[in-house]
Order: structure tokens, then sequence, then C-alpha cells
């Protein structure tokens, strides 16, 4: 199993569409952390752009993220990735912690995010 975390640095980036990087770590059959890789997405807003299918054709089953639209969660989930948001903090923290049963999905969205438009125009 793979899961992914919108970064900035080493910790989660608050919105999904517009992170630095995506850390992704293979969880092995102990339910560790077996390896980690980044992967940058393409310039402008992430869930107009093909990164969900990219992260879906390298495995990812999970995004742990802070905020993001109805939009990307929609785009997501069509991809067979389940979204869990309200994540904050080092990004091996969050993952472990979401590996022992400790994070779920807080179900809020980013507000400046309409509910089926996904992205919002930046300037």
């Amino acid at each position: 199993m793979k899961i992914a975390l919108p970064s900035d640095g080493s910790q989660v980036d608050e919105h999904f569409g517009h992170c630095q990087c995506f850390t992704i770590f293979e969880v092995d059959d102990k339910n560790q952390i077996a390896s980690e890789e980044t992967l940058t997405p393409p310039a402008g807003c992430g869930c107009k752009s093909n990164i969900v299918p990219q992260l879906a054709d390298m495995g990812v089953s999970v995004m742990l993220a802070g905020n993001m639209g109805g939009g990307a969660v929609n785009i997501l989930a069509s991809h067979g990735i389940q979204v869990v948001r309200g994540c904050s903090g080092d990004v091996h923290e969050v993952a472990r912690a979401w590996l022992a049963g400790q994070v779920t999905d807080s179900g809020m969205g980013c507000q400046s995010h309409h509910d089926s438009g996904g992205c919002p125009g930046h300037s």
C-alpha cells in the first residue's frame, strides 16, 4: 500500500492543489513505512492537472491532507484514493499516526473552494 501527503518540506501542506511536492510512503505487510519518495506536481492547480491519475498509477490508495475542496476529493475518490482531511504537522508523524489508527477524516473542506468547482482562481 502507498499513502501520499501534500508536503512543504517535512510538513503537511495545508493546500493540496498548490503543494510543493507529495511525500509518498510505501507501507509493508507489517504496517510499517518501508520506503519514501517525493513527487513534484506540475505547476498550477493540482485538481485540474494530471497529478491524481499519476498518483493512482503509482499505487497510492490513501491521501492524508490538510484541506482540499470537494472537486479534488471527488477526483481522488474516482481514482480509488481514499481522502483523509484535517492532517497537519510532520509528514512522518502524520503517516505513522494514521497507520496506528489515530487519524480520521475531519470532513472539512477548504473554505475557499466551491463544493463542485475544486480549484479557486488564484492571481
